[in-house]
């Protein structure tokens, strides 16, 4: 196998590059942006950097052994550290509760507003604007002129709720829950702190992969086309493989797309993990019974369009089969960047096929996390994983709420 880096002005020109030198067979394993070098470097545009893969034949093979062990030791190095670590959370989860006495929560409230940065002041800026601004921004009516500071602190939590997303009727949902907790002329303060338990208390619980309680654990990983299931799987194996050292194997059942199978066996060679392609359900037997020593079995599906009815009844049942051999998680892989609409298509569809959990990609690619909580709301599924971006394994974390809702509560990252 080669490994090698192509730096260019754009990814499609290194790409472009990459095909070039080592043919149309090539995988795109990483990308970044890099610094430009040299004399004046800071006056230079940066760079983008990709590294590709290309299977070579089978002599050729071995004397790349050494470099993907380099590679693989280099991500384990990496993985020491947490990838994008999460703000602080709340000190002690317990203050996530509907009723709390007032005391605890003003306690609480001072971790809040760290978390938050500086959220609060700008809510506060905006709520001492001259009215006829704010009424002329927001659409109001003249009965706004009549509200409490905190009456219109919370119109604003709403509005900026909307703003990233949220669909109106659960941000209604919450500001309406809260309201009713929220005693008169609270601090704004306080009404925070309660907006921020009650949103952390709708994401629920994350539910990242655990091991099986006995035996291997297989994991079905389904969902529409583009999305990025392959390279999801690639950077959930590489997790399981590197940083905690579990036997892991890779399956897919996505015969409709050579690239993609491809691009997942180059993975595996990388991972040094075995790698199949399954057709039928006797397939899918056969590999438990050859890897039953192991941890994991993960399996990557076609990404078909999900009202494709025939595709879905035979994906349903590949995943029905091991109902009563192995134990099972299946994971609804989404964009973030999808309409909400679509979404709740989509999630209705494979809703028909199996339980799910959801991972959300291209987070890097939204100014706005509404569709998680709308997701979350809509279907009552946990979020086990999100992505950020296309490297591996680096850009994928473990579901964050706390992280999240202050994103759509208007705070930085």
């Amino acid at each position: 196998m080669i490994i090698k880096k192509f730096v260019a002005k754009t990814e499609k020109e290194a790409i472009e590059n990459a095909k070039k030198e080592l043919g149309e067979g090539v995988v795109v394993m990483n990308v970044k942006t890099v610094k430009s070098k040299g004399f004046l470097a800071f006056l230079k545009p940066h760079m983008v950097e990709v590294t590709v893969a290309l299977e070579e034949e089978s002599e050729k093979y071995t004397a790349a052994v050494s470099a993907i062990n380099n590679v693989i030791a280099s991500s384990q190095n990496k993985a020491a550290e947490p990838v994008n670590p999460a703000p602080a959370p709340v000190p002690a989860q317990a203050p996530v509760q509907a009723a709390v006495p007032e005391p605890a929560a003003r306690k609480e409230s001072s971790a809040i507003e760290e978390k938050l940065d500086s959220l609060q002041s700008l809510l506060e800026q905006q709520l001492q604007k001259p009215e006829e601004d704010k009424e002329e921004k927001a659409g109001k009516t003249e009965e706004r002129k009549e509200e409490t500071e905190t009456d219109k602190f919370m119109h604003l939590l709403h509005d900026t709720m909307l703003d990233n997303e949220v669909d109106e009727k659960y941000a209604q949902e919450i500001i309406s829950e809260i309201e009713q907790i929220n005693k008169p002329n609270i601090p704004f303060d306080y009404a925070l702190a309660n907006t921020y338990q009650k949103m952390i208390l709708k994401f629920g619980k994350p539910s990242a992969i655990e091991p099986a309680a006995n035996g291997i654990k297989m994991v079905f990983f389904i969902g529409p086309t583009g999305v990025g299931k392959t390279t999801t799987i690639a950077k959930i194996a590489s997790k399981f493989r590197v940083d905690e050292k579990k036997k892991v194997a890779l399956l897919t059942a996505d015969t409709y797309r050579i690239a993609a199978a491809e691009q997942l066996r180059t993975y595996a060679n990388i991972l040094e993990v075995p790698f199949r392609v399954i057709y039928t359900v006797e397939e899918i037997n056969k590999a438990i019974e050859d890897f039953k020593d192991y941890d994991y079995i993960l399996i990557d599906t076609a990404g078909h369009s999900h009202q494709n009815a025939t595709q879905k009844d035979n994906m349903s049942n590949f995943i029905h089969s091991v109902d009563d051999k192995v134990e099972k998680e299946v994971h609804l892989v989404l964009s973030a960047t999808t309409k909400y609409r679509d979404l709740i298509s989509i999630a209705d569809s494979y809703k028909e096929m199996a339980d799910y959990k959801l991972i959300f990609t291209k987070l890097d690619e939204t100014t706005t996390l509404g569709n998680l909580l709308n997701l979350r709301l809509y279907t009552g599924a946990s979020l086990s994983y999100v992505t950020h971006g296309q490297n591996v394994p680096d850009d994928i974390e473990d579901f964050n709420p706390q992280k999240t809702v202050k994103r759509l509560l208007g705070g930085k990252n």
